[in-house]
């Protein structure tokens, strides 16, 4: 894990600046390509999940996905040791900058895709695979908290040390040490394959949702009057199917032509019309968080634009922070946070008050923290352009950003916030998904995050798209935009999206409590 990331995060948090710098390719159009990769990296866990689970177990979808990612990286670094795959360098005397040629930028596409299938697909399945070697509830929770801490850890890494010699010592030489970490990954996991633990195949956890959607269409002119409701005899908790969605509950009538089959595609349990029916009452506050991560999408790759028209020294030394490494503050201020409010501030709050604060509560302040984060941003965004008004460096574009003569430190206030705010909002994500989702899905529910985090990495695509198309105010030279609209734009955004969170929470009825209601109409009856 520790040595996939690291290799991971060596390519992937530089990307921007290595297509702006060595393809030449434009700034924004440089972030709607991190966007795109960024949404197939976290769209490939569930898929790997899937594989996993369904057909051909953890080590084996492991195993291929770790040398598809070795491949990709390698390839990577190719494109930075032969001139060949890559447009000639840009300079004052180029000027227009040569664009990549189709076979350059196919090769490149390609390399992309081969290094987001890699470690799209082993990212969650290895957390699985690992959950699995343990028996003891506590066990396992302890390797999850390992597990976070080595991807967080490896991620302050990546984006620190091997971005600070890609950037100032060679591409070749930092995209290297990517394929050497890679490598030993792969070498570490097959050596370890006598060892593990295997797991059996359960199947895929989708076929018992089609399964009832199937059922409920085939028999929807069925009658409930006349027909009794197929049972799972293992369960107890559920005496009559809910009354929401009621057209599902067809899926679990029982007739003639069903013959003794207790789950087919004409007959569903009770068990599994309910978990469907769960899922789609999750859906809204699922989806609540989708335009969040568009929202923290657009911010990552702006925050690295704006640090590369910052004066990125520290103090009066000559140490050049790497652009992409104010990333890397944000993961920083995330890790610290969770170890703050697991150690000390829930303690003291349930200490103080005898409550935890639930999931719902946490995704609420991840919300308003991520605003607050926004309009901090347009206030950095501000003050930057107006040194630059002084400073007369608009309209001095030459196709890059212009430096201006600001501290890029500037930028640690918004990546603090943000970073606080999604060690609020993520966490809540995985701990709401976890108690919601119905047991047969809970492997699939953290892959939920995945997928909420690929959708919203697509929808922030198509934001800046539109906004770019629309507006005047994002520009390759950010002193001749206005960015800070743009920030101030996509904090009111968050606000509305703030006001449909507090609606769908207010609608959304906690699993518990359903089965605590089920409890008493028992007792009572």
């Amino acid at each position: 894990m520790l040595t996939l990331t690291l290799a991971a995060g060596g390519w992937i948090g530089n990307l921007i600046v290595y297509l702006i710098t060595k393809y030449n390719v434009k700034s924004i159009d440089a972030t709607q390509v991190f966007n795109v990769v960024l949404g197939c990296l976290s769209l490939f866990p569930l898929v790997g999940a899937i594989l996993s689970d369904s057909y051909f177990g953890s080590f084996a979808v492991i195993s291929v996905f770790s040398c598809v990612s070795l491949l990709g990286v390698t390839l990577m670094a190719l494109t930075a040791s032969f001139p060949s795959l890559r447009p000639p360098p840009c300079t004052n005397n180029s000027l227009p900058c040569e664009s990549p040629s189709k076979l350059q930028y196919g090769v490149l596409y390609t390399i992309l895709g081969f290094a987001c299938i890699g470690i799209g697909g082993t990212r969650y399945t290895i957390a699985t695979m690992g959950a699995n070697q343990f028996d003891d509830p506590n066990s396992v929770g302890i390797y999850f908290n390992w597990y976070f801490f080595v991807f967080y850890a490896a991620s302050v890494i990546s984006t620190t040390v091997i971005i600070y010699v890609q950037d100032n010592v060679s591409w070749t030489v930092g995209f290297g040490i990517c394929v050497v970490c890679n490598t030993v990954g792969v070498i570490l996991f097959l050596l370890g394959r006598k060892f593990y633990r295997k797991t059996e195949h359960k199947g895929s956890p989708f076929t018992s949702i089609g399964r009832v959607i199937v059922a409920a269409v085939r028999k929807r002119k069925v009658s409930s009057r006349n027909h009794e409701y197929n049972y799972d005899i293992k369960d107890k908790s559920i005496t009559l199917p809910s009354k929401s969605f009621r057209f599902l509950n067809h899926g679990a009538l029982k007739i003639e032509s069903d013959g003794s089959e207790t789950r087919s595609w004409s007959l569903s349990t009770v068990q599994e019309v309910e978990d469907l029916k769960t899922l789609i009452k999750i859906m809204p506050l699922w989806s609540s968080s989708v335009l969040l991560s568009a929202l923290i999408g657009m911010f990552s790759n702006f925050i690295i634009l704006q640090a590369l028209s910052m004066d990125r020294h520290l103090g009066g030394s000559k140490f050049k922070i790497p652009s992409s490494s104010f990333l890397s503050l944000d993961t920083l201020a995330t890790s610290i946070t969770i170890f703050i409010l697991d150690r000390l501030i829930f303690p003291m709050w349930q200490k103080l008050t005898g409550l935890f604060l639930i999931p719902l509560q946490r995704l609420g302040l991840g919300h308003v923290l991520n605003v607050l984060g926004l309009m901090a941003s347009a206030i950095v965004e501000a003050r930057r352009l107006h040194t630059a008004i002084d400073h007369h460096l608009i309209g001095l574009s030459m196709g890059t950003a212009t430096i201006v003569p600001i501290s890029a430190l500037w930028l640690l206030v918004p990546l603090t916030i943000m970073g606080i705010s999604q060690a609020f909002h993520f966490p809540g994500q995985i701990s709401l998904y976890y108690q919601e989702f119905p047991t047969s899905l809970r492997s699939t529910s953290t892959a939920m995050i995945s997928l909420l985090v690929a959708v919203g990495f697509y929808l922030s695509t198509a934001i800046t798209g539109l906004i770019r198309n629309s507006t005047k105010w994002l520009k390759d030279d950010l002193n001749d935009g206005r960015l800070d609209i743009v920030y101030w734009l996509l904090a009111a955004i968050g606000v509305v999206n703030f006001g449909y969170f507090l609606v769908c929470a207010k609608m959304f009825q906690h699993k518990v409590d359903k089965q605590d209601q089920n409890v008493e109409n028992v007792s009572s009856s």
